[in-house]
């Protein structure tokens, strides 16, 4: 494991398990969330190809997404490991709301000092509605992905459960 990506829908911790594996690993990691916004107003860091090109580049790296549209094939043709956080929305779900309410009480600043206001509730784009309306095409695309043969050498390991994926994390 040297080139990983960490994929599920969002709020499934993808961010969290690529931290700690990481660290474990000693592999840098990368939040590609701060890599796609880079500025106030959520704007979009023009030069996302490019930011993440040179860290797919790299020797070593782990990933918190199965990235962006435009760079998706980019990460999948170069990484080697895909952990994958396939959970419902029975535990999604509530990770995502305490995740959202948090950040929208206390005004934790978030990619490119970006904060999550009670107005951006009523948006789309939440994380929220996000992570309810995406979850079953998310899934979908990640196992389509997975069992694409033009990424086959990618070893895949598929967590259904937190307590799984805890598991196995233990096991590092």
């Amino acid at each position: 494991m040297e080139r990983i990506l960490v994929v599920g829908v969002t709020g499934a911790g993808k961010s969290t398990l690529a931290q700690a594996v990481g660290e474990r690993l000693d592999v840098p990691y990368h939040e590609m969330d701060a890599l796609y916004f880079t500025g106030p107003d959520w704007a979009v860091n023009d030069r996302l190809t490019e930011a993440v090109s040179s860290v797919a580049a790299e020797p070593r790296w782990i990933i918190d997404s199965m990235g962006y549209p435009e760079v998706r094939d980019l990460l999948w043709g170069r990484a080697d490991t895909v952990l994958w956080l396939d959970y419902g929305k029975r535990v999604v779900m509530p990770r995502v709301l305490r995740r959202s309410l948090r950040r929208s009480v206390t005004r934790e600043p978030v990619f490119g000092g970006n904060k999550e206001t009670w107005a951006g509730w009523l948006s789309k784009e939440h994380p929220v509605w996000w992570a309810w309306s995406q979850h079953a095409g998310r899934r979908h695309e990640i196992a389509r992905r997975t069992g694409d043969p033009r990424f086959a050498p990618l070893h895949t390991l598929r967590f259904s459960h937190p307590d799984e994926t805890a598991a196995w994390l233990a096991s590092l």
